[in-house]
């Protein structure tokens, strides 16, 4: 059932919503609530953009307990990020998800704002992150005349090393010594289409990360 908010109502809209869901989950599966409530074994984490029109379940078609979410402004893994790090370890460690989507979509509005020299507030220290994506791959970008094209290809090579980054985590090399089923995979998401992209950059282990990143006990 598609929810239509309008703006004086929807808060009460929310509400009611959620009641003619409930309804009607239980008509449909009557257990449906018990199965939910008795807890989560999810396979896949989902790191992707806050943006409203891009939810998880949604674009993939699941259902409540199969996708493990974490959203960002533009889907950004950042090393000091406790949030994202401490939704990561419980991810892969007490869930023992199998793998880890970096999803980001075209037309992203963090992407474009971060390929302006405007200033948006608090949202410019976030955006650095990007900037510093643009800056890596300047020479390929500078040489796309078309704005839409060019954030679209932005969009694509932030996901694209977002997955090195999250690659990189101390949480997700130290599960790869002790299982070899964690896979990390990069999707952009084409809202015009409702289509995944799959940027084709799985990572199963550390080898491919560089000499300095990747990380063993031994001391240098």
């Amino acid at each position: 059932m598609e929810l239509k908010l309008v703006q004086t109502d929807s808060y009460k809209a929310l509400l009611k919503a959620n009641k003619d869901w409930a309804t009607k989950r239980l008509a449909e599966e009557p257990e449906f609530f018990n199965k939910l409530a008795a807890g989560q074994s999810p396979e896949i984490l989902w790191i992707g953009c806050a943006d409203s029109r891009v939810p998880a379940n949604e674009v993939t078609g699941t259902r409540a307990g199969e996708v493990f979410v974490h959203r960002n402004i533009a889907n950004v893994i950042v090393h000091s990020d406790m949030n994202m790090l401490s939704v990561l370890d419980y991810a892969v460690n007490a869930l023992k998800v199998k793998h880890v989507i970096v999803a980001g979509h075209y037309g992203c509005g963090g992407v474009t704002a971060a390929l302006s020299k405007k200033q948006f507030g608090l949202i410019d220290n976030w955006l650095r992150h990007i900037k510093d994506v643009y800056r890596i791959h300047s020479h390929e970008l500078d040489a796309i005349a078309d704005h839409t094209e060019k954030v679209n290809r932005l969009v694509e090579l932030n996901v694209v090393e977002q997955v090195h980054n999250l690659c990189r985590t101390t949480v997700v090399q130290n599960v790869w010594k002790e299982r070899t089923d964690l896979e990390i995979h990069g999707w952009v998401i084409d809202l015009k289409t409702g289509l995944i992209k799959d940027m084709n950059v799985t990572q199963k282990d550390a080898h491919s990360l560089g000499y300095v990143y990747e990380l063993n006990e031994e001391a240098v």
